[in-house]
Parts: C-alpha cells; sequence; structure tokens
C-alpha cells in the first residue's frame, strides 16, 4: 500500500514498500517518470530512492491535500504502465592487485576462489536503484548473496574515483575520490562523473550496469584514452541477465 507523509513544509515522501526489492524500485520509477511528464504546477523536484519518491514542492501554489490527491491519480497511472526497454551499460573493470586490495577478503569470507568471486561479480546486470552519497555513485541491486561481504569495520579516508566495491548485499562504484567503507575489488577507468560534460552523470537511477573484466594491460590503455576523452561508455544488447 502506499503511503503518503509529509516531510516538513515543502516536501512529501511517497512510499512505495517497506524493502529494498525490483518490483517496489519499478514503482517508484514509474510515479517519477509520470511527475517528469505531467509536469505538475507547484511541484519543483522529485527525488526517486530505492523504495520512495520525495517531491519537493511549493506550499504557495498547491497545497499538501490537493497534491496528495493529484498524485494518487499518478500512482494508479503509473501501475498500468509498463517500463521501457532498459539500458544495459558495460563497465570494464580491472579486478584485484592494486586495483582491488580487498578481492582476497572477499574471497576468503566467501569461501571460494577470487577467480570465482570475479566470476560471480560479472556474472549478472545490476539495477541502478538510486543515486547518491556522491555524484554519480550507483546503489545496484541484485548481487549474488554469496559475495556478500560486510563493510569495513574503519572506513578509509581515500578511495580513488573508479573504484569497485561490495558493503554488505550491495555493490556500487565511486565516481570520484572520496571517503568510504566498502569492499574494494576493482576498478573502472571510465570518467563517471564529469562536471563538464553536457551530461555530467553516465546513467540514471533505472538503467542497468553490467561489469567486463579487463586485464591490466587494458585498464591502462583504456584509462589513457580516457584521459584524452576519447573513452565512452558503451550498451549491451539483449535482455537483462539474472544470474546462473
Amino acid at each position: 500500500m502506499v503511503k503518503f507523509l509529509p516531510a516538513g513544509e515543502c516536501a512529501l515522501a511517497v512510499e512505495c514498500g517497506n524493502e529494498i526489492n525490483e518490483s517496489i524500485n519499478r514503482q517508484v520509477r514509474a510515479l517519477y517518470d509520470q511527475i517528469q511528464k505531467g509536469q505538475l504546477r507547484g511541484v519543483t523536484e522529485a527525488v526517486p530512492t530505492f523504495r520512495s519518491l520525495l517531491v519537493y514542492y511549493d506550499p504557495c501554489v498547491i497545497s499538501y491535500g490537493r497534491l496528495v490527491r493529484k498524485l494518487k491519480r499518478l500512482v494508479k497511472k503509473a501501475g498500468d504502465i509498463r517500463e521501457t526497454q532498459p539500458v544495459i551499460y558495460e563497465i570494464p573493470v580491472c579486478y584485484g592487485g592494486g586495483y582491488g586490495e580487498d578481492l582476497a577478503y572477499v574471497a576468503e569470507h566467501a569461501g571460494i576462489t577470487e577467480e570465482e568471486v570475479i566470476r560471480r561479480h560479472c556474472g549478472r546486470d545490476y539495477r541502478i536503484y538510486m543515486l547518491g552519497f556522491l555524484p554519480g555513485f550507483p546503489y545496484l541491486g541484485g548481487m549474488d548473496e554469496s559475495i556478500v561481504t560486510p563493510r569495513l569495520q574503519n572506513p578509509r579516508t581515500r578511495i580513488p574515483a573508479g573504484s569497485v566495491g561490495i558493503g554488505g548485499k550491495q555493490t556500487g562504484i565511486y565516481p570520484i575520490d572520496s571517503p568510504g567503507g566498502w569492499q574494494l575489488i576493482g576498478r573502472t577507468p571510465l570518467v563517471l562523473y564529469d562536471p563538464n560534460r553536457e551530461s555530467p552523470i553516465l546513467y540514471q537511477a533505472g538503467d542497468y550496469i553490467r561489469f567486463c573484466p579487463v586485464s591490466s594491460e587494458e585498464y591502462e590503455r583504456l584509462k589513457k584514452e580516457a584521459e584524452a576523452g576519447r573513452l565512452t561508455v558503451t550498451t549491451a544488447k539483449g535482455g537483462v541477465r539474472n544470474g546462473d
């Protein structure tokens, strides 16, 4: 059951569920898309999360009660809309060594080899549930439960941009240098966030990411292309892979 809750004087939260799963997130995305298309008078911004949507509005233009009534109609309409074919972005990643110093620990924690961790991490496509924490940081769902690994007890003060990590049941990519507490298993040479690009962030919530392993030599070659502005992200064809 969808809930509408006030969030201060200029916002309300639309809660579509109380857990992280793809069905709930699809509902959030569908409502977000409807708001974007409908251009509701008085609504200034909408921010999708895992299971809810935060809607900012101008109370001088539209009241809380009237906005709730409009949103309820959009929720009903959104439920009848099928999600469009998702975009799957292929992200090259060099795993282990100096690119992913915690890969050995993740393998030990799972009781498998490092090669098997890589295979399982690359064996499915990950839905971007939301962007947050940093500009372009994708919170990805659907990771193989066998490689779930707890976060670091003591977060690092600096993690290099492009680092791919595991934090509990989730995996993600650090788009810029930053502190962080996730287990680092690899790194991508792609520039995921660039404020000077026409589209600063390469992807958006609702898209999918497919990790593609590359050698250290290939990583260094691709990194030079990225630094020269010649490397672009590629999209995959076909349906979404859900693992073995």
